[in-house]
């Protein structure tokens, strides 16, 4: 329940979105502003991201995982209220950044805090829930388009925007139910409000004990040290900010460098393998098909929402069932088979231009739909997910923060160069580009991904280092970590705890 309450945060995020992307078409009317402006105004989103995101790992640390999206709120309130009574557009890019910071902190922290809190058994199907909540969010972002869009042009974009106010109010509600992270407790020394929280989110109280034993371990606390409250703060070596750069950056081990590797490749994948592409492009698919209003096209990416949204949370039942990597390579071959057969659609259409293809138009909207059920079901979700449980407790809050500037970064070039390498290679070229993009991610997570699946987060460490020998799920048993059986894991637990 904890996880679930956490999550909402993420609505946050999709309502943003979703919200922009029709609003941006009256707020061009209502200013008379470019093209250009336009544009600044829906991809600058991504640079404000990145300042959020770089803060919000250090702010966690500091204050705690709860309180710092209390704070993610709290801002984001202060830019819906900016936005929904902007008198220019200068004033409604003010808003537009305050917002942005607290989309940052939104997007670290709910995956961060649903892995802390969940047992290993669920924790797959508790850090997706971010994402369907921001599926839910794109889909209240659309739906406020379509309610909103026949008041008079300049109240309507302000209500769209204005009105996520509420969602930043229950949010702010919402956190002040749920306890701190356990792992952020103990290394706070708080022993006692760290076992009430993990004893609530375990299985059995057995599992509550090795979760408990295991955080203290990391932290550098002995394990049968049983006062509800340490004598003075502690924390895992390397958690001021600069030593946790370069423990990332600069001096990784072999185990921290491939988790890098991983979740630095998974973002840039999950960016660059056609998502913008398929929706920039769904409403001009949706016209040849014959629809032509734009009360209709908005009601038809109101479907597109509704797909993507419920393949999220078919998602969300199979991550601890058939495991991460599975579902993660299934999810990309089909997002490698759909874009390039929408890009050969695409192409037949722009051969035949002067013929109606009927065909040739269901076959483009069947593989829009079918790509975003394809990424719904993987690549989507297991990105938090993923990035969310693998990093070391000491370097958790900065790696994911990382993971997201990386994300941001690459989904701004890529939405800000779309239009141009349409016009280059055309559409269908585009799409065929797309496609390759999916194989070559296809292989690169074959390759370089273990299967997390069942296991704890201070086990994460060792199941990396050791590039094409993962612990699948098939053999996990007999590869288990640190117990002595496999040298070079049982190397790699020890080199963590004499890091310690």
């Amino acid at each position: 329940m904890y996880a679930v309450l956490a999550s909402m945060a993420s609505i946050l995020l999709g309502y943003e979105e979703g919200a922009m992307n029709g609003a941006v078409i009256f707020i061009k009317d209502d200013f008379k502003i470019s093209d250009v402006a336009v544009e600044v105004l829906v991809g600058v989103i991504n640079l404000y991201v990145l300042i959020g995101a770089a803060l919000a790992g250090r702010t966690s640390d500091f204050i705690g995982r709860r309180y710092t999206m209390v704070l993610a709120g709290v801002i984001f309130f202060s830019g819906a209220f900016l936005m929904g009574f902007a008198t220019s557009y200068a004033s409604l890019m003010l808003g537009r950044f305050i917002a942005g910071l607290g989309v940052g902190y939104a997007f670290v922290l709910p995956p961060i805090y649903s892995a802390e809190v969940s047992p290993a058994s669920s924790r797959g199907f508790f850090t997706s829930l971010p994402e369907v909540f921001i599926n839910f969010g794109v889909l209240l972002g659309y739906i406020s388009n379509l309610a909103f869009s026949k008041l008079p042009l300049n109240l309507g974009w302000r209500c769209m925007l204005g009105i996520s106010v509420f969602p930043s109010v229950l949010l702010i509600i919402v956190v002040f139910m749920i306890p701190e992270s356990p792992h952020w407790l103990v290394m706070q020394g708080q022993i006692g409000k760290a076992k009430w929280v993990i004893d609530k989110t375990s299985d059995s109280l057995e599992e509550a004990e090795q979760r408990l034993a295991n955080i203290k371990e990391v932290v550098g606390i002995p394990t049968d040290y049983s006062d509800d409250v340490v004598p003075f703060q502690v924390s895992p070596r390397g958690s001021h900010t600069k030593e946790v750069w370069k423990e990332l950056f600069l001096r990784p081990t072999p185990s921290v460098r491939h988790i890098l590797i991983a979740a630095v490749g998974l973002h840039f994948f999950q960016q660059t393998s056609g998502l913008d592409a398929v929706f920039s492009y769904s409403p001009m698919i949706f016209e040849m098909a014959g629809i032509k209003s734009d009360s209709e096209k908005l009601l038809a990416l109101v479907a597109v929402g509704f797909t993507k949204m419920v393949f999220i949370l078919v998602a969300t039942f199979l991550l601890d069932r058939i495991g991460r990597r599975l579902l993660l390579l299934i999810s990309v071959t089909g997002n490698m088979i759909s874009l390039a057969v929408l890009g050969f659609g695409l192409m037949v259409i722009n051969r035949h231009s002067h013929v109606e293809l009927t065909w040739a138009v269901g076959l483009c909207i069947a593989m829009v739909l079918a790509y975003v059920a394809f990424f719904s079901i993987g690549v989507g979700p297991i990105t938090w997910v993923y990035c969310s449980e693998i990093f070391p407790l000491k370097l958790r809050a900065q790696g994911a923060s990382a993971g997201v500037i990386v994300n941001r970064v690459t989904h701004g070039v890529v939405s800000m160069t779309l239009l141009s390498l349409s016009n280059a290679i055309t559409i269908s070229g585009a799409f065929f580009l797309f496609a390759g993009i999916a194989a070559t991610s296809c292989v690169f997570f074959y390759v370089v991904f273990p299967e997390t699946q069942g296991r704890t987060l201070e086990d994460m460490e060792g199941l990396f280092g050791n590039l094409g020998r993962f612990p699948t799920k098939r053999n996990r048993d007999r590869n288990d970590v640190g117990n002595g059986n496999d040298d070079d894991n049982g190397g790699i637990q020890l080199e963590r705890n004499e890091q310690v």
